[in-house]
């Protein structure tokens, strides 16, 4: 059941307010509160999917309502409810973080249009915070002096809001990191988003980034949230920010500056509340150099920087990280565990690791599925090179 609670001192508003979304959905529970202190309460003692909010109020209005609910509880979507006369506060309660406002009396459609974008925007976060939550993924291995001061500065910066440029080599692990970092801080019950910014086309990576209107270009048939607004009270993570266009990094900035974004064919501003978290495997101050990347931007994000140390740099790390490859691969592909012997491990310490943590568990996957015995002692189906000594 979609829990929605509708907050308005008016009970012919509310009634009629509950009626069309009964008949919408009889799947949705539909909560009523008749002013903003009792619409707080409500808050508080329910696990809500979507509220409804008027403006004025008797005790505490909408706009304190909202507030709090920024506040406590940013992952629920709000639409005000404005009368004549509001609709400067209602534009005023976008920008501190409403999903979308509609006016007195009601347009029943445009009304249920905003209802079913909001809840369908909020299952998108749930389901991203779920499959976080769930994936076994983010347990950093290893016990080498470099890994462990990576640990030390995850532990200093997830209480933090500072942003924070994670670099490293491909498949050393970054989005592990920022994972962690994640969990770790006080936004972990709100989404972490992720964006390849590598694998976005540069034409397309403000519409993913910031969203859309319907119109803004020849597609954009309907409005898009973008992943800014999707992690709203919680973490974006900015993969491969080294290959983001200049013009997207101007809106990063001002994102990072000021806490607001537009929608691409928009000029309203959302206000968002995002910890950014961004990593790389170029050498951004090299890129600078260069004029392919802003400087006053390197400097907004690098508040802090956690060097992620390549495979090779850490090798006294892979006898744990096969052992616990070696778990989850079983796990997975429902194979029978197989060990490994020491000579085979001494083998692959001595390995040119060139794709990093990531080429280790596909060789381990790679042994474990075509090994007939229960041990691995043959590394007949590797492929790395042997590292020059």
């Amino acid at each position: 059941m979609l829990k929605i609670l509708i907050i308005e001192d008016e009970e012919s508003i509310r009634r009629v307010l509950k009626k069309v979304l009964i008949e919408e959905n009889d799947k949705y529970l539909i909560f009523e509160a008749i002013d903003g202190v009792d619409g707080v309460e409500k808050i508080k003692s329910n696990k809500l999917d979507l509220i409804l909010c008027d403006i004025k109020m008797p005790k505490k209005d909408g706009i304190e309502v909202l507030d709090f609910i920024i506040k406590k509880h940013s992952e629920i979507p709000v639409i005000m409810i404005s009368g004549h006369g509001d609709l400067e506060t209602a534009v005023e309660s976008m920008r501190l973080g409403a999903f979308d406002y509609i006016s007195k009396p009601p347009d029943l459609n445009r009304l249920l249009n905003s209802v079913r974008a909001a809840l369908k925007n909020n299952n998108f976060i749930k389901t991203s915070r779920v499959n976080l939550k769930k994936s076994k993924e983010f347990k950093i291995i290893g016990e080498s002096k470099e890994i462990k001061y990576v640990r030390i500065l995850i532990d200093k910066v997830s209480l933090t809001n500072a942003k924070i440029l994670i670099q490293g080599p491909n498949g050393s692990g970054k989005e592990l990191v920022a994972n962690q970092i994640h969990l770790n801080s006080s936004r972990n019950d709100a989404p972490f988003i992720e964006v390849n910014c590598a694998a976005i086309p540069s034409e397309l990576i403000e519409s993913e980034l910031f969203g859309h209107i319907k119109g803004a270009f020849t597609s954009a048939v309907k409005d898009k949230v973008g992943k800014f607004e999707a992690a709203n009270g919680g973490t974006i993570f900015l993969d491969e920010i080294g290959d983001m266009s200049l013009s997207a990094q101007s809106k990063v900035l001002r994102a990072l500056q000021e806490n607001k974004i537009q929608r691409v064919g928009s000029e309203r501003d959302l206000i968002v509340d995002v910890r950014v978290i961004a990593a790389t495997n170029k050498d951004l101050r090299n890129e600078i150099k260069k004029n392919n990347f802003r400087e006053d931007l390197f400097h907004r994000l690098a508040v802090i920087e956690i060097n992620v140390p390549s495979l090779n740099e850490r090798s006294s790390d892979i006898p744990d990280l096969i052992q616990h490859f070696l778990k989850d691969i079983s796990i997975e592909n429902k194979l029978i565990y197989k060990n490994i012997d020491k000579n085979a491990v001494s083998q692959l310490q001595k390995y040119n690791w060139s794709g990093n943590v990531r080429e280790l568990r596909n060789v381990i996957e790679r042994l474990s599925i075509l090994t007939d015995n229960n041990i691995i002692s043959c590394l007949l189906y590797t492929s790395p090179s042997p590292r020059d000594s």
